[in-house]
């Protein structure tokens, strides 16, 4: 078993990956939150054309199949580690080249984008290190068109407390907790979804983990 001093630092790379163990904790992230992020792009409805922009990508090993999805696709991500941004742009550097996709560092707040530029927003198990989560998606409706759609993907605040590192920083919520939170913004509730999946956790136990996608539209 970690113990706490260990506990804290996987804590910490999960909220914003750095070095060597960064791209190692990344490259884990990226495999077990697949399944979870492919629900997510799913559930945009991606048409032809369409801007998309990601908060927290990570190292965007799920680019290529985003980009499938549709014909034209303009890809944009937003990270807080300029490692994952480096490494995004290391791993999708065709995507990059040719003018797909572009990933860019951001504080966690301020989206830096005009207003009404975004057709769809997703974003995977980053909510529960939103310092500022009104003001974030204050941000996050100014920049989505109108009709536009953003797709939250989280892990439900029961399972995730069981997770003994989950106590350095991580806000859990639930479908109440998050709709009292859109409650208090502009969006409108499009739907949930929850499923359930078996995966390998980040201390490595094989565990179900119940997740869910909220749909809200602008």
């Amino acid at each position: 078993m970690a113990d706490n001093k260990e506990l804290q630092e996987l804590a910490s790379q999960l909220r914003q990956p750095q070095g060597d163990k960064g791209v190692k904790v990344a490259e884990m992230m990226n495999e077990t939150n697949m399944n979870m992020t492919l629900h997510s792009i799913k559930r945009l409805t991606l048409q032809e054309g369409e801007r998309i922009l990601e908060l927290g990508h990570g190292n965007c090993g799920h680019l290529v199949q985003l980009l499938e999805q549709k014909r034209n696709l303009s890809y944009y991500g937003l990270e807080m580690s300029a490692l994952m941004q480096e490494e995004a742009q290391r791993l999708n550097q065709q995507f990059f080249d040719n003018g797909q996709a572009s990933f860019y560092l951001y504080d966690g707040l301020h989206i830096p984008f005009e207003s009404n530029f975004f057709d769809k927003v997703f974003t995977v198990n980053t909510i529960y290190f939103w310092k500022e989560p009104e003001e974030l998606l204050t941000e996050l409706y100014r920049v989505i068109k109108p009709g536009g759609i953003l797709n939250i993907t989280y892990a439900q605040g029961d399972f995730m407390k069981q997770l003994p590192f989950v106590q350095f920083g991580f806000t859990l919520y639930n479908d109440e907790k998050i709709k009292e939170l859109f409650d208090n913004t502009a969006f409108c509730l499009v739907e949930a979804e929850t499923q359930t999946e078996t995966v390998k956790s980040k201390i490595g136990e094989t565990v179900d983990r119940p997740f869910t996608t909220i749909t809200v539209k602008k």
